[in-house]
C-alpha cells in the first residue's frame, strides 16, 4: 500500500495531438495506452475507486478538493490483480455509484505524470499530475511546476475542471 500526496489540474482538451507532440519534444516518457474502467463506490469520506486497465489496476482512496486549478490530492494505493473479485466484493459491502470507462495515455516527466484522456460520454481531457511519493516535494514548488505545465500547454481557465469525471458522468 502506497500513501502519497499530489498537486494536479485536470482540463477539458480540444487538440490532444497538440499536447501529444509537445510531450515529446520534453522528451516525455511514453507509458502506454490503457483502457481504463473505474469503479466508484459509495463511502462516507473522500471517494474510492477501482481501476482496471490493461496497464494500470488499483484500488485508490483519496481526498481531494471540488475546485478550479491546481489542487491537492491526498491518496492511498492498493495494487491490485486484472479480473480481480475485489469489485464483487466491494459492491456487495459499499454499492456501487459510478462507473467510468475512458481510454488514457500515459506520459512522465519527472516527477509529473500526463494523462491524455478520452471519456466515455464527456469527451477529452489532459489531466497532470506533480508526485511527492517520498513526501519531501515543497507544496510551492509542486504548485510552480503544475503552473509551467498549464502555460505550457496554453491551458486556458476557462477549460480547467474542478470535480472527478465520476462527478460529472453522475451530473448528465
Amino acid at each position: 500500500m502506497n500513501d502519497s500526496k499530489n498537486i494536479e489540474i485536470k482540463a477539458r482538451c480540444i487538440d490532444l495531438e497538440r499536447i501529444r507532440k509537445i510531450l515529446l519534444d520534453k522528451k516525455a516518457e511514453f507509458i502506454g495506452v490503457d483502457h481504463q474502467v473505474d469503479t466508484y463506490f459509495k463511502v462516507n469520506s473522500g471517494r474510492l475507486k477501482l481501476r482496471e486497465g490493461n496497464i494500470e489496476n488499483n484500488l485508490i482512496h483519496y481526498q481531494r478538493p471540488d475546485q478550479l486549478g491546481p489542487k491537492q490530492s491526498d491518496f492511498t494505493l492498493f495494487k491490485t490483480e486484472s479480473g480481480c473479485e475485489l469489485k464483487k466484493i466491494l459492491n456487495k459491502a459499499l454499492g456501487i455509484m459510478v462507473i467510468v470507462d475512458k481510454i488514457r495515455e500515459i506520459y512522465f516527466i519527472d516527477n509529473v505524470k500526463f494523462h491524455l484522456d478520452q471519456v466515455k460520454d464527456l469527451g477529452s481531457f489532459i489531466e497532470i499530475e506533480v508526485i511527492d511519493k517520498q513526501g519531501v516535494l515543497n507544496e510551492n514548488d509542486m504548485l510552480m511546476t503544475c503552473q509551467f505545465y498549464l502555460k505550457l500547454f496554453l491551458i486556458k481557465k476557462n477549460q480547467l475542471i474542478e470535480n472527478s469525471y465520476s462527478d460529472m458522468i453522475l451530473k448528465m
